[in-house]
Formats: structure tokens, C-alpha cells, sequence
């Protein structure tokens, strides 16, 4: 073999080799990538799953005066109504604040020996009827954010909950409650429907009475049993008012629903022997949930005291000032 044929094989040979390197750098960056690209995902991974862990972890938020249970380990007072108009109710007459200081006098008054404790309530309204049919026909106007939110803010401050009450008009609860879901999702905000003001086609509020059907309750109470389970919160208490017997149409309809505590308020003024009777007559009707037991200190002849109110049997879970 001459010396030509040598070097030409031998630089055959290198060029050879030079591609067989540059072909294990190739499969060997292949690997490194991919390798790469596995730890990345796993840690991605490890750490939304540590994220979910860590929130699982975390202790669930409670009531605000502690628990995660509304009844039988409270009871809870509260004061009914909307700043917009005294004639509304209790809750709106003064600032938050010094309402809520009278609130807690008024609830105390309920504590006691052998009571539960009590949990005082703001149950604003945050769906008002009105007597005219406003711009999209619905014959109710909704809450500001900010005043809800204000009167939230003074609730905590005094370590109560917040009730959120619907008078729907002519519109639907579940539509009504869906507009408050945010807020609702608090550990500290409950809900309350008010079916004298649920208005049929052609009828006016203050004109009519409402009503709400067991069905339409069932909607609104999955619903929020939904909100409850996915914020992993405390129980909510969900109030049906009520001062006729057919207000809540098919009432022996009425389901329970994980976390909702579902309370039926007997409403209506009068004096204590009509009150008291009415209360009666609603509890031999039956049914889910616990009993509840408005007063009005303005409309009502002999407001009832705390003690007669505890006459009552069974005695009420919620008790509600207007």
C-alpha cells in the first residue's frame, strides 16, 4: 500500500470518527433534555401537589366565636334589615358598628346557664322588593357591594355572622343568590330567602304575598352546599321566612344538605298568645331543619321577652329582632 492510499484511508477514518462523536453529543444532549424536562415536570408537579397538600393541611376556617357547627352549639340572635330605610328594620338604624353593640346586648340576653352560647347575627338585606318594576322588570333592587361589605367588615369586628337576605321580586332566589356567590364563599357569611316578597307574573310587591316552593328551597340549599363543601367551610345557616301556612309550598319536601344548617322562621307581629300559637301550629307541621322566631319591636303588641321566648317549645335555634 502506498503512502497516498494510507493517508486517504486514514483521513477516512477521522472523518468517520469525527461523525460518530458528533452523533453521541447529539443522543447524549437528547437524553440530557429530556431527562431535563422530566425533573422539571416532576417538580412542577411535586409542587402543585405539595401546594395541595399544604392547603389540605391547613386547618379549615371556623365560626367566628369558634366550631364549625352553627346548631345545637349556638344559638344565634339576630337583628333583621337595610340602611336605606329604618322602616326596613333594626339592622339599619344607626352605623354598623353601634348596631352591633346593641345587637350583642340584645343576644346576651339569651345566654345563660344550661343555654348555648349565643352568636349574634346582622341579617341584611341584600335583595330588596320594590313597588316598581325598575329597569330589567324585576320589581327589587340588589345591594351595593361596598355596603354589604361594610357592614361584613363590622360584623367581624364584633365577631358575628353575616345573613344575607333575599326579597327577590319577580326574579328567581337562585338567580339572585348565584350574583352573591363571592361573598357567600366567606366562612362567616350565611344566607336567608324571604318568600312573602317572591312575586308571580303580574304581581306587586306590598300588593301580593309570595311564596316559594320546597323545590325552588332544595335549588338554593344545593347550591350553597356546593359553595360549603368545595372552601372546605363551616356551616351555613340558610333561613326560610314564613308567616302563612302555605308560604313554602310542598314544605314536607324539604331536604337536607351537607353543611346547611336549614332553619324555618316563623315570622309575622302580633301579640305574645298569637306569636306563640302561630309557633306552635308551624313546629306540629314537620319537616327538616330547625325553628326560628321573629319579633318586631315596633309592630309587635307586648314585645315578648327573652325568658317567654325560651318558653317556647321546642325553643327556637334562631331568633330574629326586626
Amino acid at each position: 500500500m502506498d503512502e497516498a492510499t494510507r493517508r486517504a484511508r486514514r483521513e477516512q477514518w477521522r472523518r468517520r470518527r469525527r461523525a460518530q462523536i458528533r452523533r453521541r453529543r447529539a443522543v447524549a444532549l437528547a437524553v440530557v433534555a429530556i431527562l431535563l424536562g422530566l425533573a422539571i415536570s416532576t417538580l412542577e408537579g411535586g409542587g402543585a401537589e405539595g401546594e395541595r397538600s399544604a392547603a389540605e393541611a391547613k386547618p379549615p376556617p371556623m365560626l367566628p366565636r369558634g366550631g364549625r357547627s352553627m346548631f345545637p352549639e349556638f344559638r344565634v340572635v339576630g337583628f333583621y334589615g337595610a340602611p336605606q330605610n329604618e322602616e326596613l328594620g333594626e339592622l339599619g338604624i344607626g352605623k354598623p358598628d353601634s348596631v352591633a353593640r346593641r345587637l350583642e346586648r340584645q343576644a346576651q340576653s339569651y345566654a345563660g346557664r344550661g343555654r348555648p352560647p349565643v352568636l349574634p347575627a346582622f341579617e341584611l338585606i341584600a335583595a330588596i322588593a320594590n313597588r316598581t318594576p325598575g329597569d330589567d322588570g324585576k320589581y327589587r333592587s340588589r345591594q351595593r357591594h361596598e355596603v354589604i361589605e361594610r357592614y361584613l367588615a363590622a360584623a367581624r369586628r364584633g365577631r358575628d355572622i353575616l345573613i344575607l337576605d333575599i326579597q327577590p321580586g319577580r326574579a328567581d332566589f337562585l338567580d339572585e343568590v348565584r350574583q352573591l356567590d363571592p361573598i357567600l364563599a366567606q366562612p362567616d357569611v350565611s344566607l336567608a330567602l324571604d318568600p312573602e316578597w317572591h312575586m308571580g307574573e303580574g304581581e306587586v310587591p306590598g300588593q301580593s304575598i309570595g311564596s316559594v316552593t320546597a323545590h325552588e328551597v332544595n335549588e338554593v340549599a344545593k347550591h350553597l352546599s356546593g359553595i360549603i363543601q368545595r372552601g372546605r367551610l363551616p356551616e351555613k345557616v340558610l333561613v326560610v321566612h314564613q308567616f302563612t301556612a302555605d308560604m313554602i309550598e310542598n314544605r314536607r319536601e324539604l331536604r337536607p344538605y351537607p353543611g346547611v344548617a336549614l332553619t324555618l322562621n316563623v315570622d309575622g307581629f302580633g301579640d305574645p298568645a298569637l306569636k306563640a300559637r302561630k309557633y306552635r301550629e308551624f313546629v306540629r307541621r314537620g319537616g327538616p331543619g330547625e325553628h326560628g322566631f321573629k319579633l318586631f319591636y315596633r309592630e309587635d303588641t307586648g314585645l315578648m321577652s327573652p325568658e317567654q321566648v325560651l318558653r317556647l317549645r321546642p325553643q327556637p335555634a334562631l331568633v330574629v329582632y326586626e
